[in-house]
């Protein structure tokens, strides 16, 4: 048996960036050592840094949603290394474009841009031999996207769900309902031992979730 017969088909890393510490995950295929950076927000040294240590070869950058620590310099790394951006889902648009000014506002480098492929419900994005199925998940923001890899149980979720909690909904375009129906309808059904990156905090799984949570846990909604 060699060392690939015994790897997981995906793995990940974890890389905390900007001063709101946003969960950046680093994604890739083992077998063809070719990934993906979600959610670049920012400390593009950091980034370039632990993909450089992980022996990865990026091909392209992922954005699960508008806000500038999930994306403020996405578009500035994929013009340095000539990627492509795929995502998030066109309702964020006006976020992406307001950009440049949340960057002022927040004493951040953020700069607008605009994405190689806006995605959809059911459409899938491809890292290396991997491919992840999209899921939208509106409530955050309007056009939020989740990432989901079935055969490794594993989702990045961004701002929609976290350890005990939930995205906040009161920002421009957020909407408490569509969240609580988008993890109620959308995640939960993806089983209970997915286990996922949100964009802050630890790691969870839904199953935990569903039995903790104090927002969308099952006997939060009973």
């Amino acid at each position: 048996m060699t060392d690939t017969d015994t790897q997981p088909p995906m793995r990940a890393a974890i890389m905390p960036v900007t001063p709101l510490q946003q969960n950046c995950s680093l994604i890739w295929c083992t077998k063809t050592m070719r990934g993906a950076l979600v959610d670049p927000g920012g400390d593009l040294d950091k980034l370039k840094a632990g993909v450089a240590r992980a022996g990865v070869t990026l091909e392209k950058l992922l954005i699960t949603h508008g806000h500038l620590d999930h994306c403020g310099q996405a578009g500035v790394l994929a013009q340095e290394l000539g990627l492509p951006i795929e995502g998030p889902h066109e309702e964020d648009r006006f976020w992406i474009a307001r950009l440049d000014d949340d960057g002022r506002q927040w004493g951040m480098d953020a700069k607008s841009f605009e994405p190689d492929r806006w995605l959809d419900d059911g459409d899938t994005v491809t890292v290396g031999d991997l491919t992840l199925d999209v899921i939208h998940c509106p409530g955050h923001t309007p056009g939020h996207v989740v990432f989901h890899h079935a055969p490794s149980r594993f989702a990045i979720v961004g701002d929609v769900l976290f350890k005990g909690s939930i995205g906040r909904t009161d920002f421009p375009r957020g909407n408490h309902q569509d969240l609580l129906d988008a993890i109620t309808g959308k995640l939960w059904p993806l089983g209970d031992e997915v286990t996922f990156i949100p964009g802050h905090g630890p790691t969870s799984t839904f199953g935990h979730e569903r039995r903790t949570n104090a927002f969308v846990g099952d006997a939060a909604l009973a």
